[in-house]
C-alpha cells in the first residue's frame, strides 16, 4: 500500500496560502522557519509564496497591535454619522481622515452613511470628539459605548 496522500487527503496550493494567511494573521511575527514547519513546506517554498501572496495583494501589510487601555484609550464607541446635506456624505471621511481617535470608518447600508469606531480616554473626551466630528464634517451623529469586548481583529481565516 502506498504512503503517499491520496489527492483528496493532500493539501492542495490554495489550502496552503490560506494556512500561511491565517498563521500570519494570527503572529505577523512568524518566521519562515515557523511557518515552514506549519505547513509542511520548505522554507525557500514558504518565503516565495508569503511573497506571491504579499505582491497579489492578499497580504496588505504587518503591523503590531497595540493595547488601547494601556495607551490610556480605554473607552471605545461606535458612532453612526449622517450628513446634514446628503449630496455631500461622500465628504465625511475626508474631513475626518486626520483625527487620530477614529480608528475605521465604515460606509454603511441603513439610515446612516456611515459607522465610526473610535478610542478615547473618557466620557468628556468623546463628547470633545463628537462635537469635533459634527462641527469638521456637517454631519449629526448616534453612539453607542462598548462596554466589554468579547472578541475583535480576527482574521477572516
Amino acid at each position: 500500500m502506498s504512503s503517499s496522500a491520496s489527492p483528496a487527503e493532500a493539501p492542495g496550493p490554495v489550502d496552503v496560502d490560506r494556512a500561511l494567511m491565517a498563521a500570519l494573521a494570527r503572529d505577523g511575527r512568524a518566521s519562515y522557519t515557523e511557518l515552514a514547519d506549519r505547513v509542511g513546506l520548505s522554507v525557500s517554498a514558504v518565503h516565495q509564496r508569503v511573497r506571491r501572496l504579499e505582491q497579489r495583494g492578499l497580504i496588505t501589510g504587518y503591523r503590531a497591535c497595540l493595547d488601547a487601555t494601556g495607551l490610556g484609550l480605554g473607552l471605545t464607541a461606535f458612532v453612526a454619522i449622517t450628513p446634514l446635506d446628503v449630496d455631500r456624505a461622500e465628504e465625511a471621511p475626508v474631513k475626518l481622515a486626520h483625527l487620530a481617535a477614529i480608528e475605521a470608518c465604515h460606509s454603511v447600508a441603513g439610515a446612516e452613511s456611515y459607522l465610526l469606531k473610535v478610542r478615547v480616554a473618557s466620557t468628556q473626551a468623546l463628547e470633545d470628539l463628537l462635537r469635533e466630528i459634527r462641527s469638521l464634517a456637517g454631519v449629526s451623529t448616534r453612539t453607542t459605548v462598548v462596554l466589554s469586548t468579547v472578541f475583535e481583529d480576527r482574521p477572516p481565516l
